[in-house]
């Protein structure tokens, strides 16, 4: 196994700065590539060991003027804001960004781990299977879900093409949860929103369901804790998978019923939930039901999500209170 850093982009985000701790745990080292000032201004980072940090605007003038050794790349970088309609940023962003980035480990013969998203999956009216005979039948509810499906179909027409890394994968991420994601602000899971509410007013809002099959709250996601999405990128890149694009989530949908009342419990609050209409301009955008059909990264002999609901987020609230020093 390589000793070279392994480079990450998105380090200081949420899953990426995850990534970085668990890096620090294994002894590894790492090239840390965000925007610097996110280093800085982000409480939930401080202390955590980054290694080299550079700028995500400059990283292919470092990469080809110092040429460092890497032990692979983790590609968690991308604007992930699912409200996101300038479509020329994203595809700046999300996908040119991506395709040097594979360019880049295709030459170097490095191990290519990226994130896709169950955005591609739009309103699931083509299931949750990550069979790639399927990618093209998929048709995302927004842009930003269309930049992680067109990185995707890309991939897989320069693997056709004889143009892929030696080892690469890709993971279709669910509805990711656990500490470091304040930064997100809206785009934050519930259970941190349900956590700040509940701490300031008692209570927790959810949006109605706009849908007559679907009661309040009872709209379902495939809630995956990010522990678990970081053990298996790490199996990615050290077993290496040999090649691919997989769903990352639990396999088991759960409402955003059983999401708050999870939340309650952890902070032994009695239940208080409220309903509010979900924004018109969110409406045709909004996935009613996610859950990853889970057999195919399995087979790979890969772990699996295995981090039960209560148990995730009971796990997170507690490093939430005690990350603002509330003794339990």
């Amino acid at each position: 196994m390589s000793t070279a850093p392994i480079l990450v982009t998105g380090a200081a985000g949420f899953v990426g700065a995850r990534f970085l701790e668990s890096a620090a745990r294994r002894g590894r080292a790492v090239l840390s590539v965000d925007a610097l000032a996110h280093f800085v201004d982000r409480p939930e980072l401080q202390g955590l060991p980054v290694g080299r940090k550079v700028d995500r605007d400059d990283l292919f003038r470092f990469l080809s003027d110092e040429s460092p050794e890497l032990g692979g790349i983790v590609h968690l970088g991308a604007c992930t804001d699912t409200t996101e309609l300038d479509e020329a940023y994203l595809q700046r962003v999300n996908l040119d960004y991506s395709k040097r980035l594979w360019d880049y480990a295709r030459e170097r013969d490095l191990t290519f781990v990226y994130a896709s998203s169950a955005a591609t999956y739009g309103g699931g009216e083509h299931g949750f299977d990550d069979d790639e005979a399927r990618i093209d039948l998929l048709q995302p509810l927004n842009p930003y879900g269309w930049s992680k499906q067109r990185f995707d179909q890309w991939a897989l027409a320069e693997e056709q093409a004889g143009r892929a890394p030696g080892a690469w994968s890709g993971f279709k991420f669910f509805n990711v949860y656990g500490f470091g994601e304040r930064h997100k602000t809206k785009m934050s899971s519930v259970v941190l929103q349900a956590f700040d509410q509940i701490r300031s007013t008692g209570a927790v809002r959810l949006f109605e369901s706009h849908r007559d099959d679907v009661p309040h709250g009872h709209q379902r996601r495939d809630f995956v804790h990010v522990d678990d999405v970081v053990g298996v990128l790490w199996h990615a890149l050290e077993a290496p998978l040999r090649r691919g694009i997989y769903n990352l989530g639990t396999g088991r949908a759960r409402t955003f019923l059983d999401l708050a009342r999870s939340t309650f419990a952890a902070l032994g609050v009695p239940e208080q939930i409220e309903f509010v209409p979900t924004p018109e301009h969110l409406r045709a955008r909004y996935q009613y039901f996610t859950e990853a059909k889970m057999d195919k990264l399995r087979a790979t002999g890969s772990p699996v999500p295995t981090t039960g609901l209560e148990e995730g987020v009971a796990e997170y609230v507690d490093r939430l209170l005690t990350h603002a020093g509330v003794a339990r």
